[in-house]
């Protein structure tokens, strides 16, 4: 049976490049860091490396990129220390961010009795930008946090424009940046961001490992307490070949980037013509059907098919070998719908069903036509 794998915003597959490095350091880099013999010394210089080629890609010092287990620990790390410790009393966000965001945020609010302001979005789920200039005029400790790259609609956000307004008000900026890490070039120093959250396996590393980007003089502290790694910010030992393996996917990602880049948003916009040509009534959720506006990664489809089948698109997707996703991974296995499309799609578009394709360098106009053929025929049924 043929394969074909469109579910990249999900995951992604490890570069053979990568496993070799990863499977190189487990051989021969296994002291524990922490250790001041010469196994430890070896081991936490292999990381000390990937901090320093990791920070060199965002134009930051290497003390300023803090490992962790993923973007949602980077996220949670980054949210509740700024409440606990820096005494933030509001939260700026929006009702379609990532569950580690909103979850999070759920919990602070219960914990700390902080209050929380979501932006009003437009029908193709932009923030209000000018919303957010006004509620920044507020003589509260505030903390804004939005995120790069929506991971189901791919809408891109003006992150400078956004630090920017942060920075002029005196309020603090977070943003999850774990679809556009390694798909996109962010300069830190251009950029005003006060934190970031990023996660290997979305560009080819790895799972259980990710960083988070905190501002030199940030002031947040730990949320897992234990030993005195990451210069106390973050308890545990180190994950050594998972994080020699993030730099590495990190340093391939960025070398090929323009290249990959084109290839990819080739295969995006060759799917959205086919798309067009063969249901003319075909719905694109959010940005995600334009070039510009959205990430070159993904599409979000609202397909035209009756109420009574769409409960059995993606299981039959699935038998025909074709991996995409209704939502992000994280909820794919719930009969909840969207949370992000509940808040943009009308009640017509909301009974239709909406799938996420989303694309690397690994796919194929092949696999387009395969995909384009399976939807016809079930869509023709």
């Amino acid at each position: 049976m043929k394969t074909v794998y469109f579910d990249n915003a999900a995951t992604t597959s490890i570069r053979d490049h990568v496993i070799d490095k990863m499977s190189d350091v487990m051989k021969l880099n296994f002291g524990n860091p922490s250790s001041t013999h010469s196994y430890g010394r070896q081991s936490k210089s292999l990381i000390e490396l990937s901090r320093k080629r990791i920070a060199s890609y965002f134009n930051v010092s290497a003390a300023e990129i803090v490992f962790t287990s993923g973007g949602t620990e980077a996220d949670n790390l980054v949210l509740r220390s700024a409440v606990r410790d820096l005494e933030v009393t509001e939260i700026i966000t929006s009702k379609i961010e990532h569950h580690a965001i909103l979850h999070a945020i759920d919990q602070l609010k219960k914990e700390y009795d902080i209050d929380v302001t979501y932006l009003d979005l437009d029908d193709y789920g932009d923030v209000d930008l000018l919303q957010l200039e006004t509620l920044l005029q507020k003589d509260t400790k505030q903390l804004v946090t939005l995120m790069h790259i929506n991971n189901e609609i791919g809408n891109i956000l003006n992150l400078k424009k956004v630090a920017e307004l942060c920075k002029a008000n005196n309020a603090l900026f977070h943003s999850d940046t774990v679809q556009s890490v390694g798909h996109y070039k962010l300069d830190l120093q251009e950029i005003p961001i006060d934190y970031l959250a990023a996660s290997a396996h979305k560009f080819h590393g790895p799972k259980g490992v990710g960083f988070a980007f905190l501002r030199k003089n940030s002031g947040l502290r730990a949320s897992i307490f234990g030993g005195e790694q990451e210069r106390g910010l973050r308890a545990g030992t180190e994950s050594i070949h998972n994080i020699v393996g993030m730099d590495e996917a990190l340093a391939i990602s960025y070398s090929h980037l323009d290249t990959e880049r084109s290839h990819i948003k080739t295969i995006k916009s060759y799917f959205i013509k086919q798309l067009q040509s063969i249901f003319p009534d075909v719905k694109f959720n959010g940005q995600s059907g334009d070039l510009e506006k959205s990430t070159y990664t993904l599409v979000n489809v609202c397909l035209p098919i009756a109420a009574e089948k769409a409960g059995m698109l993606q299981f039959q997707l699935d038998l025909k070998g074709i991996a995409c996703s209704k939502g992000s991974a994280c909820q794919s296995g719930s009969s909840q719908s969207s949370h992000v499309l509940s808040e943009i799609l009308d009640e017509i578009h909301l009974k239709r069903p909406s799938v996420r394709f989303s694309f690397s360098s690994f796919n194929t106009k092949e696999e387009v036509d395969y995909v384009i053929e399976v939807l016809k025929e079930f869509v023709e049924k």
